[in-house]
């Protein structure tokens, strides 16, 4: 036995938890240790995210390689973005009423299916040199992230204490931050050659077969074949009316939408704002693209850390003022700095999504999985915003098409610190002490 696993036998434990008092990121890994009969299922959990981190990272990078290879303007390759967030739209209530009748392990391995269908759908796409169909397989792929997106988020606040929650959907996002990270180096090197051919398939086909094997793990593993509570009807009006009623997911809605439009235009426009306005190469751009999402993933385990000590809702506050900081740096000025500035945004970026979501499901009971369908509407966002800031970019500049996302961090720290859960709580006790 480990040292760690004598220091762990020492203390007392019931089904959920060993209480262990430590310090710093011990007692933060520790979370996830003490959960004995949850932390298999989560650690696949987390490697299906770093999956999922690496197909969102694509999108950064085959923008700017079809923008070279189709010769587009920025409008027409933000198609790949509104092509990537328009399931989100279309599939989360059909998606939660999967879940509703076969259960989180089946849905997610279907899921799992369907993106490494959408990777390999881009082999037919290179042989046929066809952007629709580039846009076809991207379309596949991200209604397989949309299963994923509204399943696992809600499975993983499930697999232990209410607690936890907040730390748990963090941990398992910190892998899709890693897988963030890893994949610009990667892929860039498989998508140029040093004779100048743009093999935009390759890194897909390679993500195909790893999800294929993903899919095998999922389908000999115990993953909890959990399902939501049963409910008398499962229709949209009432799925919508319900939510309603949760006045927090409501404005979580909101914030969420905001959200994946900052982050789909503060990525997709990373490179061609260090193409035009630094002059930097693809390489040169796409290590920086790499610092960002490393910032983020270090960010992010240090966040599941800081929301031990910081309420959820003012740490992502906090964190969404810093990051309109930078943007006005980024957008106004032109240092010798802004591509430090810019991979810093990940610094910021890094908590939002999951801290969004769990605040956004906090404390809704048996609604959690339906919660979780309505509030991947609001990813459209993803699919709204880029378009715009195309638009911007192709008259005035990449530089100054910042604003966009810069004004939907705005918002997402609007919510942050007035519309979460705590601040409503404190309004409607104060709204009724006066009236009494």
């Amino acid at each position: 036995m480990t040292i760690l696993g004598k220091l762990l036998t020492n203390f007392p434990c019931n089904n959920y938890t060993l209480k262990i008092r430590t310090l710093g990121i011990l007692d933060s890994f520790s979370n996830y240790i003490r959960m004995k009969h949850h932390y298999k299922p989560l650690l696949l959990l987390a490697l299906m995210f770093f999956m999922v981190g690496s197909l969102f990272c694509m999108n950064d990078i085959l923008l700017p390689s079809l923008i070279t290879h189709f010769k587009l303007n920025y409008s027409q390759a933000t198609m790949i973005q509104f092509t990537f967030y328009l399931t989100y739209i279309l599939f989360p209530i059909p998606i939660a009423w999967m879940i509703h009748r076969f259960g989180y392990k089946i849905s997610l391995l279907v899921a799992v299916l369907t993106c490494s269908l959408g990777a390999a759908f881009f082999w037919p796409a290179k042989i046929f040199d066809s952007y629709p169909l580039i846009l076809m397989a991207i379309f596949i792929i991200s209604t397989g992230l949309t299963i994923i997106n509204v399943a696992a988020n809600p499975l993983a606040s499930m697999l232990g204490d209410p607690e936890g929650a907040h730390q748990r959907i963090n941990f398992v996002q910190v892998f899709s931050r890693i897988g963030y990270a890893v994949t610009p180096a990667v892929a860039t090197t498989l998508i140029y050659n040093q004779i100048g051919e743009i093999r935009f398939h390759l890194p897909y086909l390679l993500l195909a077969a790893i999800l294929l094997v993903i899919a095998l793990l999922m389908g000999v593993s115990h993953l909890p074949s959990m399902k939501p509570e049963n409910e008398a009807r499962f229709t949209l009006n009432g799925i919508i009316r319900v939510g309603y009623s949760h006045k927090h997911l409501f404005f979580g809605l909101f914030a969420m939408f905001f959200y994946m439009g900052a982050e789909a235009s503060t990525c997709g426009f990373f490179i061609p704002y260090l193409k035009s306005v630094l002059n930097y190469t693809n390489d040169k751009a796409a290590g920086f693209l790499t610092l960002y999402y490393i910032f983020t993933a270090v960010m992010g385990v240090i966040g599941v850390v800081m929301l031990k000590y910081v309420k959820a809702h003012k740490l992502l506050g906090f964190f969404g003022t810093g990051m309109v900081f930078l943007f006005f740096l980024i957008i106004a000025f032109n240092s010798g700095f802004n591509q430090y500035l810019l991979a810093g945004l990940g610094l910021f970026l890094s908590i939002m999504f999951p801290t969004i979501f769990s605040l956004a499901i906090e404390d809704i009971g048996s609604f959690t999985g339906k919660g979780s369908a309505l509030l991947n509407f609001a990813i459209v966002g993803g699919s709204v915003f880029p378009p715009i800031q195309g638009v911007i970019a192709d008259h005035l500049g990449v530089q100054v098409s910042y604003v966009i996302p810069m004004i939907c961090v705005i918002m997402v720290t609007i919510y942050a610190f007035f519309f979460t859960r705590i601040p409503l709580m404190k309004r409607n006790a104060l709204t009724s002490n006066q009236d009494n």
